[in-house]
């Protein structure tokens, strides 16, 4: 198959954009995908409207309602906050066709049908207005095929958009242009999506399925038949291509059952019908207990039935025999756990390949088969093996694509391992062994990619916006202080990142005491103009170290914890009102003392898949670094007067939000939620994050930064107020929807966040309600339940109601 020659590095994705956003846009086809890729543009500030046909009956927008009521309900949700899904304006075809004139782009997502994309399109390039760019959502047709008897100007400003379900939730977005779409369009697209969407972009070549299903449901369909014609179980399938492999953890049956075993079972199909080349055909049949399972309606997670079934509270798999689910039997693979003390994910990779066992047969033959398969792709699907694995990493979930794996696990031992299984390997493979070279190289300090069309390594550099800190760091000269749990690093242009160190990014005695010695080391550096509190771990921070406190409070050290309490109180406020611009940046979970900090920060700038919450109800204590008085200073701010109704409507929902251990779902939710101030600065692109929050302490310290006042009138509600709380508990108690000690312990927390035992309404200085923070956390602390929760918390990792 003749294909063009795509590269997504000739594409400008950085700031400032050379193209104008996208305001308004529509999305033809309500189903899954099309309703969800509206729920995004809408999160991205888009005005969206969302058509679908007219069914025969007295209501012409049932089928689109229908469409955006199961994204409403969907889980996880594809809206960042009520907001967005406000600018989702509903429609259908036979009415409101016209509103397609006044948007800046189209996406069609109709039924994967040639003859009804086109009959689409058609109506279309008759509604659309003269500059509007016009994509189509398919993973599986031919783009160029889509615009066949569309005119010139139209097939100019067309492209493939393809997202990965779900959109807000899956990185990548491939684009697919045709031979006639210009480079403009193909350009603003990128860019739009990168900057205002979070997307990873791609382009991909208008080969069946593109890049990222091509390579990813190859691999998924692989590990399948080790279970349909091999010897192996679901459970052991799924714990080999799992995150001991840099994997989901929704590894291969989990991941079927969510995307849906009917849309895998059609990927498959089409891909075997619509590949060139014979043994490719065969890699994509349908496995018969695929088959059988789409037959017999078990689609996976949208039936609850797939190829696991939850029965009596016990997660279960099919028997591909029966099709009835049986329990898992243990799993046979020998010592996993020497492959996790192993190091990395590298050196997992090489002892997983190295072992001797079952476990290391499957994970050298499935791997040996995706590396042969993802080279002889190489020229069709894309010319760039960094797009590959691109494609892979952000539409799939792994961790390392499959030139990225091939390079982990060494050239020659891969290439020794291809010619004993007699996989076919293209020669420049065999070239690029002879000369000493692999995959990625790095070249004048940057990513340098091999390039087999041109048969050399040719530049692959990250964007100028991401701040990356792993390169940072390889500079020792860049580490301007650290512990083991901490460091402060110099990220140039007189901006130091302090970053945390410590298991799960735990905010340790040790970690707080770095920061607030970094913070006086910048406040006093003339050549450091401020410092970003960020890293780039799994979660930017789970909260204090419960372990510490669990241990002091059970020898009966509270004067200690009192101590480490007081010091941390005082170190958020120092973030707060430090004299040099320190922005807080969170991402991924930022729980209790994590969310603190966030919300202490003058101006945080936070990724949008963030969230964020104040769940220290959950281990029986209260938030008390901060966070407590700060959500009572938030409602009597937010109050339209200082009248006590006034400010107890804005009260009780932070109240109980915090009662309830409530998390904000997004950014935007935390917003709302009262978890971040309303200036936050929120970043589409998580990779762009840490690079934001610099050119956030640049521009701060540019307009000559000055630390907010001290809050020294806070106007709290007093007795009756925690009265009518009281109230409410007591019947959420009643109806049982809480328990005896869950009761106590929200009591605690509106004593503080209604002022203690003042009788009435008073204005107090912030340090008086953080000082009571501190005594109710104490106090709660030495209860008995407390502890039992706070244990149970750190042997089982979630929660215990007592």
């Amino acid at each position: 198959m003749d294909t063009t020659s795509l590269d997504t590095r000739a594409l400008d994705l950085e700031p400032p954009p050379t193209h104008p956003p996208f305001r308004t846009a529509a999305v033809l086809g309500a189903g899954t995908m099309g309703a969800q890729i509206a729920a995004h543009l809408a999160n991205a500030g888009l005005e969206v409207h969302l058509l679908d046909i007219a069914p025969d009956d007295d209501d012409p927008n049932a089928v689109v309602r229908e469409g955006f009521e199961q994204a409403r309900e969907a889980s996880p949700d594809p809206f960042f906050a009520d907001e967005a899904a406000d600018r989702v304006h509903l429609g259908n075809f036979e009415e409101h066709f016209d509103r397609i004139g006044a948007v800046d782009w189209i996406v069609e997502a109709v039924v994967e049908r040639m003859d009804v994309k086109r009959d689409v399109h058609a109506r279309i390039e008759a509604h659309a207005a003269d500059d509007a760019v016009i994509s189509t959502n398919t993973s599986g047709l031919p783009i160029h095929a889509i615009t066949e008897g569309r005119s010139a100007d139209f097939k100019r400003r067309f492209l493939g958009t393809h997202f990965y379900n779900p959109p807000r939730y899956l990185k990548l977005l491939e684009l697919v242009p045709t031979d006639a779409t210009d480079p403009d369009v193909t350009e603003r697209v990128a860019q739009f999506g990168r900057l205002r969407l979070g997307k990873g972009i791609v382009v991909a070549n208008d080969v069946p399925y593109f890049i990222g299903n091509r390579i990813g449901v190859f691999a998924q369909l692989q590990a399948i038949r080790y279970f349909t014609d091999g010897d192996y179980t679901i459970e052991e399938i799924d714990t080999l291509t799992g995150t001991i492999s840099g994997r989901p953890k929704s590894a291969t049956f989990r991941t079927a059952d969510l995307v849906g075993l009917d849309v895998l079972m059609d990927v498959a199909t089409n891909l075997r019908e619509l590949v060139d080349d014979e043994a490719q055909r065969e890699a994509f049949a349908v496995p018969d207990v695929l088959e059988r399972l789409v037959d017999d309606g078990r689609l996976g997670e949208k039936t609850k039935a797939g190829f696991y079934k939850k029965e009596d509270g016990e997660i279960k798999s099919v028997d591909p025999d029966t099709l009835g689910y049986t329990s898992a039997a243990d799993e046979e693979l020998g010592d996993l756990g020497a492959v996790w003390n192993a190091g990395g994910l590298s050196a997992r990779l090489q002892a997983l390949y190295e072992d001797d066992g079952r476990a290391g047969r499957f994970f050298r033959e499935t791997t040996l088969e995706l590396l042969a398969y993802s080279a002889n792709r190489l020229g069709e699907v894309s010319d760039n093996p960094a797009d590959v694995d691109r494609a892979i990493r952000w539409g799939f979930g792994w961790t390392m694509g499959p030139f990225e794996m091939w390079d982990a696990l060494g050239m020659e031992t891969v290439l020794d391992g291809l010619e004993a299984q007699a996989f076919d390997v293209p020669g420049w493979v065999h070239a690029m062994h002879e000369r000493g070279e692999t995959f990625y190289d790095t070249r004048d300090g940057e990513q340098a990619v091999f390039m087999p069309h041109a048969d050399r390594h040719e530049p692959d550099p990250r964007p100028a916006d991401e701040l990356r800190l792993a390169p940072i760091k390889q500079d020792a000269a860049n580490e301007l202080w650290s512990t083991d749990d901490a460091a402060l690093l110099d990220v140039g242009d007189g901006v130091a990142l302090f970053e945390f160190r410590s298991k799960a990014n735990t905010l340790g005695r040790d970690v707080m005491m770095g920061l607030r010695e970094c913070v006086g080391r910048v406040e006093q550096d003339a050549n450091l103009r401020g410092m970003i509190v960020g890293n780039e771990g799994k979660n930017f921070s789970v909260g204090a170290n419960l372990g510490e406190m669990a241990m002091a409070a059970s020898e009966g050290a509270f004067d200690v914890i009192d101590q480490y309490i007081d010091e941390f109180q005082r170190t958020i406020q120092q973030v707060r009102y430090a004299s040099s611009p320190v922005v807080v940046a969170p991402h991924q979970r930022v729980l209790g003392g994590g969310c603190e900090m966030a919300m202490a920060c003058p101006h945080p700038v936070a990724a949008a898949e963030t969230y964020i919450g104040l769940v220290e109800l959950g281990v029986g204590l209260i938030p008390a670094g901060t966070g407590t008085m700060r959500l009572a200073a938030r409602a009597a701010q937010d109050a339209p007067n200082d009248n006590h109704n006034a400010i107890q409507d804005h009260l009780r929902p932070y109240f109980e939000t915090v009662a309830m251990a409530e998390v904000a779902e997004s950014a935007a939710q935390g917003i709302e939620m009262g978890f971040l101030p309303e200036n936050t600065r929120v970043v589409m692109h998580e990779d762009r994050r840490l690079y934001a929050a610099k050119q956030e302490v640049l521009r701060l310290s540019e307009q000559g930064y000055a630390p907010p006042p001290v809050m020294n009138k806070i106007k709290v509600l007093g007795a009756k107020t925690l009265s009518t709380f009281k109230v409410a508990l007591m019947q959420y108690r009643e109806g049982k929807y809480i328990t005896e000690y869950d009761e106590h312990l929200a009591t605690q927390l509106g004593k503080v966040m209604c002022g203690g035992k003042l009788s009435s309404p008073q204005e107090v200085h912030e340090d008086y309600l953080i000082e009571l923070e501190r005594e109710v956390f104490l106090s709660l602390l030495g209860e008995e339940k407390t502890q039992a929760r706070i244990q149970h918390m750190l042997e089982h990792n979630k929660p215990l109601r007592n």
